[in-house]
């Protein structure tokens, strides 16, 4: 099996690290490969290339990025387009998803607001995966157990709709032990994306394992509700706080925030 990352974005869009900084963070975590993904609006036809061109040069023998891209779509929607790198006008979720496959990349729905879960079932195409966990959203400690229970019913009408966990990366200081193990030992990014779109593959933190699939136990995703809550408490009464010291015209120093977002 092969330890890698997905869902991270560099300074080519509004990332903290180069690509050159990214490959030796996961380097030193134990990761092979890292699934890219920065911003599509950041990007010209000269900087993708040169954001293609650079992931070609920070990869070897021992660590692989599979560049890709993040579309922001109609109501700030976000999909990724894993292994996918071709700027796109539309910005209709069904167009993107169906323009991700035609160039044989992989679409994911980003963390999905629970606001956005209706519309989603409305979809009468859908994509190959949800981000039921993205550790930036959702911090570091439990999902929302409606994402799950959203990808559930999807999986009504698309039974093989897929899980991803995201560590959604952009500042130095954030929560990066979000790891997905895939089961290949081949460094390549064919072997890669097919082991991600068969399946064949799962998410892993420090305490929990995760299927591809999604399906925990009630008792799970019990926990996860319990842990997600207490977090989103704590979080906003930081932003509580935040704002408040803002009011006074006091500057929160950098190393304070960062330090905040390293906890959530």
């Amino acid at each position: 099996m092969l330890k890698g990352v997905i869902h991270l974005h560099s300074t080519y869009s509004d990332g903290e690290r180069t690509l050159k900084e990214l490959r030796q963070h996961f380097l030193q975590a134990g990761c092979s490969f890292a699934c890219i993904t920065d911003h599509a609006e950041a990007f010209d036809a000269d900087s993708l290339h040169s954001y293609m061109t650079e992931c070609e040069k920070y990869s070897d023998d021992k660590f692989l990025f599979i560049p890709g891209l993040e579309f922001e779509c109609e109501r700030r929607m976000h999909i990724l387009g894993i292994g996918m790198l071709a700027l796109l006008r539309t910005r209709d979720p069904i167009n993107v998803i169906q323009e991700i496959e035609k160039c044989d990349g992989i679409s994911v729905i980003a963390h999905p607001s629970d606001a956005m879960f209706d519309w989603i079932e409305t979809f009468k195409v859908l994509p190959r995966g949800i981000e039921v966990w993205n550790t930036k959203y959702d911090g570091q400690y439990a999902p929302r157990p409606g994402a799950f229970h959203l990808l559930g019913r999807l999986q009504q009408r698309q039974s093989k709709l897929l899980a991803f966990y995201g560590q959604d990366l952009h500042w130095k200081r954030q929560y990066s032990k979000m790891f997905i193990w895939v089961w290949t030992d081949t460094l390549d990014r064919i072997a890669i994306l097919q082991s991600l779109l068969s399946a064949q593959y799962h998410a892993a933190t420090d305490k929990y394992h995760l299927p591809s699939n999604g399906a925990l136990d009630q008792s799970q995703l019990t926990q996860f509700e319990v842990l997600h809550q207490r977090s989103c408490w704590i979080r906003k009464c930081v932003e509580t706080a935040h704002k408040a010291v803002r009011r006074t015209g006091v500057k929160v120093p950098h190393s304070i925030k960062a330090r905040v977002r390293s906890i959530f």
